[in-house]
Order: structure tokens, then C-alpha cells, then sequence
């Protein structure tokens, strides 16, 4: 890979004196992608194993996303909330199938995942308690109430206090979360895989104990499917290889391929109910290109095979990666196509400059994990390159950080 070049050097000086510098500099300026692949400015091309962390289900310039867009853009943009359109209208019921809702659930619509968890909380707080429990290692978002459920600290000590009566339990104990549940308890909120925190899937049967603790203790139960749902860990979300109902989950990312949309799915009218006209609303949220954004990639990941496809190529991943027997990768933890490959050693941040070299857009999640949250539609024969590069790629970090 060439080095950047003084082009995209002064783009990035650019973007530094014009952006508040909550990202950072950015590691690239990119001008497009197609497929599962990304191009810079200067023409070098990325194997994009992030999928814009999770986002891109469909990969870049797919031809039934791009039509969609296309479609609505030339009807209508935008129409105010005092109205609807055919595309809400779908949109709403295409979740409501792929979630297998009961007759008198509901979705709200809204523009991001911290929106989608904005409004959870409020649902909690109609049921008149004001306790939520949250487990460590949780992220959220960044919005006030988003970040008070995460746990953080880095996150959250900037922007205290933040909201009141929130507990985090430790991840995955359920004698913990039954002991922080009580009469007081409006929510518990939990992530069938805890993605920030390293693609860390819950164990085996604790959400439905959750479900049970919470059903006892009259709580919501809401899960945070922004990052594990739309397909991408072999189910539509992730807590249906779990048999259980939730009261509500939180969607994103996915949904819209890449177009901002968000939402809150409520199961059954007792929850649904609980919030009424006045009580919440966005001016963008359930817009009509967003919508046709959802429904083309909902569609799509169903026309063309793409759930049944996330197991396969996660699986063929998870068997050539351990198939190494290379001293630096200990294992490989996730599902479907949300995975963090296990290091050895805290080598995660080099190995992800170097990757970016070979030609490969991984993400540090972790001191010592890489996570990798591809488009759906990525081959095998691709997810292979990026295998047979890691060695050299582990074995420069390893000399680098040494």
C-alpha cells in the first residue's frame, strides 16, 4: 500500500481545522466503495472488514439500496410527522414481522441508536419506577441518558452527573442482576453480544434468566440489538437463538444500510401502551427516504440469502482463523458475522494500522481483539485474503510493539 499522499494529507489538515475533534483524525479520506471494498482519495483499495461498524449490511453501492434511494428521493424527502407515508407505514410492519411481535406491539422510528435507547428510557420511566440496571461493559451511546447506561468511565466522568438511580451489575452473573432487580427496578437493558466491549456474547441461558427476573419483578426487559440485529449474528436478532421475548429491543445500524434510521419495537399493547401521543417524537425519525432505505435492505437480506450466509461465512472464518495454530491468535469469540479475533498480546491497535497497509479496514476493539463486523454479502473467498494476511500482518505488529 502507497503512502498517503499530500492530497489526502491536506484533506485530513482540512478536516482537522474545521471539525470538532471528538473522532480524532481519521486514519483515511474515502471517496467510494462497491461491494465489500472501500477506495481512498488516492486510489488505494480496503477489504472493508468493518462494514462501517456494522452498518453497511449490504456493502457499498448495492444496486437495490441505491434504487430505493433513488426512488424515494425523486417522490418525497421528507414529510413532517403531522403526516405519513407508504414507506413508514411498511417499514413499521416489516419489523414488526422479522421481530415475530405479538398483535399490538409498535415501533417508533428515530435517526440513530442513542435515540432508539433515548427512548427506552422514557418508556421505562411510564411505568412509574425509576431504577434502571445495566451490567458492566455495556455501551449504549453517547447521547445524556445513552451514557448513563454505559459503563465507561472514560465515557461518562466528562458529563456527570448524569441521570440518577442506574446500577451495573458484572457481565453475565445472573445471581448479580437478580440481586440489583427489585420493586423499584422500571428496566433492565442488555446486549445479546456486548460489541464495545470486545464482542462479548452473554453465556448460554442468561437471557432468559434476565427474562425471568424481570418478568418476576414486574420490569421492562430491553435489549440493545443495534449492533446484533438485521441478520448480522444469524437470526434476525440476536436474542431469537435465545427463544425468548423481550419487552422491547433498540435497532440501528443495520436497518438502513448505511442511511441514519433508528428504533424502539415494543412487544405486545401492555408496553406499547405505555407511551401516548405528546410524549416523545422526532422531526426526522420515520422519514420517508430512511424508510425506503430499511425496507430495500430488509428485503434484500431475505431475497438474497444473507442470513443463512452470515452463519456460513462466520463459521468459515472462526475454522480458518483457529486453523492457523498461529502463537498470537488464542481463539475466536462472536456470531455469525460479529467476531473479534482473540490476541495473545495487546497488539490490536498496531495490528490495525498494519492491516490498513496490506489492504484490510479491521477494528481495535480491544487491547487484545480485533473486531470485524463485514458487510453481509462478503464472500468467503474474500473473508480468505484477509486470513491468509493475518500472520504476517500479527507477526509486524508483534515486532513493533516488542
Amino acid at each position: 500500500m502507497n503512502p498517503v499522499s499530500a492530497e489526502q494529507q491536506a484533506l485530513l489538515e482540512r478536516y482537522r481545522s474545521s471539525h470538532i475533534g471528538v473522532f480524532g483524525l481519521p486514519g483515511l479520506v474515502l471517496s467510494h466503495g462497491d461491494g465489500a471494498y472501500v477506495h481512498d482519495v488516492d486510489g488505494n483499495r480496503y477489504l472493508d472488514l468493518l462494514g462501517g461498524i456494522a452498518v453497511n449490511a449490504l456493502g457499498h453501492g448495492h444496486p437495490e439500496l441505491v434504487a430505493a434511494i433513488s426512488r424515494q428521493a425523486g417522490a418525497a424527502v421528507h414529510v413532517s410527522n403531522f403526516f405519513t407515508t407508504p414507506a413508514q407505514i411498511e417499514a413499521a410492519e416489516a419489523l414488526l414481522r422479522i421481530c415475530a411481535a405479538p398483535t399490538g406491539s409498535g415501533v417508533f422510528f428515530c435517526n440513530s441508536g442513542s435515540e432508539a435507547v433515548e427512548t427506552a428510557i422514557k418508556l421505562s420511566r411510564r411505568t412509574g419506577r425509576r431504577e434502571i440496571v445495566a451490567v458492566g461493559g455495556a455501551f449504549h451511546g453517547r447521547t445524556t441518558g445513552a451514557v448513563s447506561l454505559t459503563h465507561k468511565e472514560a465515557y461518562r466522568a466528562p458529563f456527570e452527573p448524569l441521570l440518577p438511580g442506574v446500577t451495573h451489575v458484572a457481565p453475565g452473573d445472573a445471581a448479580a442482576l437478580r440481586a440489583a432487580v427489585g420493586p423499584d427496578t422500571a428496566m433492565v437493558l442488555l446486549e445479546p453480544i456486548q460489541g464495545e466491549a470486545g464482542v462479548v456474547p452473554t453465556p448460554p441461558g442468561y437471557l432468559a434468566e434476565a427474562r425471568e427476573i424481570t418478568r418476576e419483578a414486574g420490569a421492562l426487559l430491553v435489549l440493545d440489538e443495534i449492533q446484533t440485529g438485521i441478520g448480522r449474528t444469524g437470526a434476525w436478532f440476536a436474542h431469537q437463538l435465545e427463544g425468548i421475548v423481550p419487552d422491547a429491543i433498540t435497532v440501528a445500524k443495520g436497518l438502513g444500510g448505511g442511511v441514519p434510521i433508528g428504533a424502539l419495537v415494543t412487544f405486545g399493547p401492555e408496553v406499547t401502551g405505555l407511551l401516548t401521543a405528546g410524549q416523545h417524537g422526532s422531526t426526522f425519525g420515520g422519514n420517508p427516504l430512511a424508510c425506503s432505505a430499511a425496507l430495500a435492505v430488509l428485503s434484500t437480506i431475505e431475497s438474497e440469502g444473507l442470513i443463512e450466509h452470515a452463519v456460513e461465512a462466520g463459521d468459515f472464518l472462526v475454522d480458518r482463523v483457529e486453523s492457523l495454530d498461529h502463537p498470537l491468535v488464542t481463539g475466536v469469540r462472536g456470531a455469525g458475522l460479529l467476531r473479534a479475533i482473540r490476541l495473545a498480546r495487546p497488539i490490536a491497535p498496531a495490528s490495525t494500522a498494519i492491516a490498513r497497509r496490506h489492504g484490510f479496514i479491521v477494528n481495535p476493539v480491544a487491547p487484545d481483539a480485533l473486531r470485524l463486523a463485514p458487510p453481509l454479502i462478503i464472500t468467503t473467498d474474500q473473508l480468505a485474503t484477509f486470513v491468509d494476511a493475518l500472520p504476517a500482518i500479527l507477526d509486524e505488529a508483534d515486532k513493533e510493539t516488542a
